[in-house]
């Protein structure tokens, strides 16, 4: 296991820098001067050259970007020139209220998909299974932002259950009660595709586990058929459940950025849309990085995981 675990860590090393190299040469391909953009139209070029310089935008692309990654293996990953602030620190500011949209996503997401999943399994070419089926084709289909625009339609303004938009009340607001209520509209929406995808796979891998000879013994033992589904069938299933739980983690917090702004939660996401917007280099790029390092563990968790329910699995 810890050899596993060794093997994996090391191997999250040149992911991240490779991730590094292409969020960096992104941002500076981009069209347009980046310290045109912060000034405005009316810079003098006294100015224009300043923020060039406090920026690195004078040094060649590969010293700027050893400069760069050398600072952020330090720890330094730059200051905000719009917000004039540490990037770290604004980062780990929007950091919590992204990990609790995408976490409470994907609890959602995992435990609909995987419950939708096994029903339908159990009930192959029922109604439950073909109305499950077309509930998840509809899911997957539909954009997640234009179901978070109905969402708000239809829940906040029409039925008047929910708030509109940000994470807590601007008046009085703040308590856990409070953040559920602004939560539940933009995870549930986000929540959505990738409860279509854990529900496919989980149907599909159930259906091939329930084939297998150790099930049909099991149930020519008498076990009860509840016991068979969930001790037998559903454990052996959730070794190839869990690698599309992470990858479906990745697609939450990816999917935060245009959630968050529909909703105008003050996540990561909307801090990069904004950043994005006012050329903020290096708050784009260490918001990226960060979103990505946590994308990287989650997935290496997903696979620890795995190996450990089955041994077999390697590298």
């Amino acid at each position: 296991m810890y050899r596993y675990i060794l093997k994996r860590l090391i191997l999250v090393i040149p992911v991240l820098l490779g991730i590094s190299v292409i969020v960096f040469l992104i941002m500076a391909m981009l069209p347009g001067d980046a310290a045109q953009a912060i000034l405005g139209s009316f810079a003098t070029p006294e100015n224009l050259a300043r923020v060039r310089s406090d920026l690195g935008l004078d040094e060649p692309l590969v010293t700027r970007y050893v400069i760069w990654l050398g600072n952020m293996l330090q720890g330094d990953f730059g200051r905000s020139y719009t917000l004039q602030r540490p990037v770290l620190d604004e980062v780990l500011d929007r950091l919590g209220p992204t990990l609790l949209l995408a976490g409470t996503s994907l609890v959602l997401a995992s435990i609909m998909g995987m419950l939708a999943g096994i029903i339908a399994a159990m009930k192959q070419f029922g109604w439950q299974d073909a109305l499950f089926t077309f509930i998840v084709l509809i899911g997957i289909s539909t954009p997640s932002f234009w179901l978070g625009l109905m969402f708000v339609l239809l829940f906040s303004l029409n039925l008047g259950w929910f708030p509109v938009s940000g994470m807590t009340a601007v008046i009085g607001g703040g308590g856990v009660f409070d953040v559920l209520r602004h939560l539940a509209l933009p995870a549930v929406t986000l929540a959505v595709v990738a409860t279509g995808v854990i529900a496919r796979l989980t149907r599909s891998t159930m259906l091939e586990v329930l084939r297998k000879d150790f099930v049909r013994s099991a149930r020519a033992k008498g076990l009860p058929e509840r016991t068979v589904i969930m001790k037998h069938a559903y454990k052996n299933a959730l070794v190839n459940i869990i690698p599309v739980l992470g990858i479906q983690a990745g697609f939450v917090i990816g999917g935060a950025v245009y959630i968050e702004t529909v909703f105008q939660w003050p996540g990561i996401g909307r801090m990069l849309v904004n950043a994005i917007l006012t050329r903020d280099v290096l708050l784009v790029q260490g918001g990226v990085v960060v979103v990505a390092a946590i994308y990287v563990l989650i997935n290496l968790t997903a696979d620890v995981f795995q190996h450990f329910l089955d041994p077999r699995i390697s590298v």
